[in-house]
């Protein structure tokens, strides 16, 4: 589904207005390999990336939007990193801003294959030889494979991408 329906609803009242809505990213591991999917939209790689419905557990999203786009089982082992997305402009005017929760994952079961027609492709790529694509998403994907204990944050005013994310709560005085 490429769009939920409680957003089909806002739209109806605010038209094209932005809206601030809860994103997740998963990074699914199986052995070195990486999950990518190559967008319909943009035809760009990226780890599997979707909306969070109304009352779900962000955790809960990510292994959803897994299975729903690249029909492959995951589950979640940590929040690795939080972050917001510029004001994204769609083809049709409609302008969002995520807060987006990057999950690590860990497969289950299943070969991945577009599953919901978001994407023309989705395969596993070794971590060393990823494919071209935008800092933003090498930085989540970095932190997914990241051993860090604490979520990654970028405040505001942060270059995004990379390893320029801040960890968790300072140690103390």
């Amino acid at each position: 589904m490429a769009t939920p329906d409680f957003v089909l609803s806002l739209r109806e009242a605010v038209g094209t207005a932005p809206l601030w809505l809860s994103g997740v990213t998963a990074v699914v591991t199986r052995g070195d390999d990486v999950l990518l999917v190559r967008r319909a939209d943009t035809g760009a790689w990226t780890p599997v990336t979707g909306i969070v419905d109304p009352g779900e557990h962000p955790a809960d999203a990510a292994v959803r939007e897994v299975l729903e786009e690249a029909d492959v089982a995951a589950e979640p082992l940590r929040l690795a990193a939080v972050g917001v997305t510029d004001v994204v402009v769609y083809g049709n005017g409609d302008r969002a801003s995520y807060l987006d929760h990057t999950f690590a994952l860990r497969w289950v079961a299943g070969e991945p294959s577009p599953a919901d027609g978001e994407n023309t492709e989705a395969r596993w790529f070794s971590r060393d030889a990823l494919p071209p694509m935008s800092d933003e998403m090498l930085g989540r994907i970095e932190a997914g494979l990241s051993r860090e204990v604490g979520a990654r944050f970028t405040a505001a005013g942060e270059p995004r991408g990379g390893a320029t994310g801040r960890q968790d709560a300072p140690t103390g005085p």
